[in-house]
This record gives structure tokens, sequence and C-alpha cells, in this order.
């Protein structure tokens, strides 16, 4: 391509709103050099978390900044409707922080738990009362003109950690999400594998894997406290745990043991490179990385590297960043589209 041709397009891509100019600094011999970087503050794109404790939602650039965030606390017993208002104050609040309203958000991504079908329900079961009825794209589409998509959120976690955390090196993960829930996620050769139906990865349905009898090792613990809320009970125990409570020390392992039985029958059907520890456990993987490790290894043909996630729990919310992202990539520079659909100009 000549000089003048590349002028000519990038002068483009400037006057649309993709690109900007970078400044020269400093002194300069003869005839600077033109640079340019993605206008990546051109858009903006919105994640939420909808999860049982809690509502998270995230406002980035098209580059992953983020640039405004809110959270509510909600409880794993409140019904759909609670659930959803505290969605809806916590995404009022993050557009007001941002100092943006809906029209300014090019992509919505939901993150929910349980498989998500091609309409963006949980029709084949959640963990959240009554949320298999919800239709989150139907109940935010009248205030979003943007696409909406939801999905399930292992799987966003999963996306989160090859993305920017510590699979980024990796094309096939398996991530686990332990703690109070048990999940899991596949990235099958760098894309993350959703299955016929949204339920690729479920393997805690099946009742041998243990995975749904793990969390009462920890809830059945002898010295937990009585009155002690839900979400606060993995916390404790693994603290004691730390601090040499032997009844503590037993929970935890007989919840490492279910959790790696289930990570282990997912490691033998994908043999990938990297298994990432998400969820509440990821905060004290010093607690049970290294027992972790030793029943996988007991239970594994090929045992693979395991990572412990440093997102804590904005995971979900990031992974669902990134989808929406990938959805901006796939509309404005699609295969379709001889050149890029040029963004809506926002004053200032």
């Amino acid at each position: 391509m000549s000089r003048h041709s590349a002028d000519v397009i990038v002068r483009s891509l400037v006057d649309d709103g993709w690109v900007e100019v970078i400044e020269p600094t400093g002194s300069v011999v003869g005839r600077p050099a033109r640079r340019y970087r993605f206008h990546a503050t051109v858009g903006h794109v919105m994640g939420v978390d909808v999860g049982g404790h809690k509502v998270l939602a995230l406002i980035t650039d098209l580059d992953g900044n983020v640039v405004a965030s809110a959270r509510h606390l909600v409880q794993p017993e409140d019904e759909p409707s609670i659930r959803l208002a505290a969605m809806d104050a916590t995404i009022a609040e993050c557009l007001e922080t941002a100092a943006m309203t809906a029209t300014d958000i090019w992509a919505l991504t939901v993150g929910v738990t349980g498989p998500v079908d091609s309409t963006g329900r949980t029709s084949l079961f959640s963990p959240m009362p009554g949320w298999s009825g919800v239709d989150p794209i139907g109940h935010l589409s009248d205030r979003f003109s943007c696409p909406i998509q939801v999905e399930n959120d292992c799987k966003l976690a999963a996306m989160a950690e090859r993305w920017r955390g510590v699979a980024q090196d990796a094309d096939d993960i398996v991530y686990v999400l332990a703690g109070m829930r048990t999940g899991a996620a596949l990235i099958i050769e760098g894309k993350v594998r959703r299955g016929f139906g949204g339920a690729a990865g479920e393997i805690g349905w099946l009742l041998p894997v243990r995975w749904q009898r793990s969390v009462t090792h920890l809830e059945s613990c002898g010295s937990l406290p009585s009155g002690i809320e839900p979400n606060e009970v993995l916390g404790w125990v693994l603290a004691a745990c730390r601090d040499g409570d032997q009844e503590a020390q037993t929970a935890v392992k007989r919840y490492v043991k279910d959790l790696a039985v289930g990570a282990a029958a997912l490691v033998l059907a994908l043999d990938p490179q990297v298994v990432v520890l998400g969820g509440g456990v990821s905060r004290s993987a010093d607690v049970i990385l290294d027992q972790f490790n030793a029943e996988l290894e007991k239970l594994s043909m090929r045992p693979p590297e395991v990572r412990v996630s440093i997102f804590g729990d904005e995971s979900v919310a990031l992974g669902a960043v990134r989808l929406g992202i990938d959805e901006v990539d796939a509309h404005s520079f699609g295969e379709r589209l001889l050149q890029p659909v040029a963004p809506r100009r926002v004053a200032g």
C-alpha cells in the first residue's frame, strides 16, 4: 500500500472517530513521524454480574479499561422481582457514576448462574429461586437499544481469565468456580465451549461427581459458630483451617476431595493446559491449593498446572465486558463489512 493510500485510510478512521492522533513531544529533527492510536473511549460497554449474593456492574471503554462500577447486595433466597430491582439500581448507579445514559452503552452483557439457552434464559436450571422464568433481555430491552447478551457466570469468568487473568497463555482451559456453589467452564482451542443448549461444563449435575454435596462439609463443620450468615461460612471455615482448627481442617479436606473429583473428570475429558481455580476459594489458595493439586494428581492421567484467579469477585463482570467488546467488534468489523462502521460521535 502506498503512503498516500495509507494516509487516506487513516485520516478516514480519524474523521470517523476510531483513531486519534498522538501529538509529537519534545524536539524532532526533520519531518516528524505521524503517530496514531485506537480511540478506545469512543464507545463503552457494560458487564453485569447477577449472582446469589451480589449484583455488580462495570462500564469500560473499548480497551476494557474500567471507568465506573457499582454493586448492590442481594440474598440467595431473594425472589426474582427483588433481584431484578437490585440489577436495575446497580445499572442506574453505574451509569450515573460514569456520567452516562443507556444510549452511551454499545453492548450490554449479563452474567447469571445456571446454563443459558439461546433466548438468554436459564430454562434448564438456576440456583436462584424463580430465575428460570426470568427474561433478562426482555427486561432490559426497553431501556437499552444496544445488543444485549446473557451468559453463564462460569463461562464469563473463564473468558476473563484468558483475556487478562492467569490463563492468557493457554488455549485449553478448565475453569472451576469453587465456593459455596461449584461450577465449571471449558475453553477449547481458545473458545468457550457452550454446547448445544448452553450446558457444556455442567459436570456437577452428575451426582457421583459429588459437587452437589461438597459444600455440606463446610456447612457441617463442628466448630462453625451458630447463627453465622450463609455467605460467611466459606470464609470462616477457611480462616479457621489456616489457624489450625482441627474440625475446620477436616471439613476443608473433605471439601477439596469432592472438588477434585469433578475437576479430574473435566481434565480427563479435555486434557487442558491449565486448570484455573476461581470463586471464593481463590482468596484462600494457601489453604487448599496443595491439597487440591495432590488430589488431582491421584485422579488424572496427566495432571495440568493449577493456577488461582486474581480477580476475586469481579471475574464474571469482567468476562461480561469482554463478551460485549467482542460483540462491538463483530458488528463493526464483521467479515461481511468492507470497512468499519463509523461510531456514533460523542460530544466532547
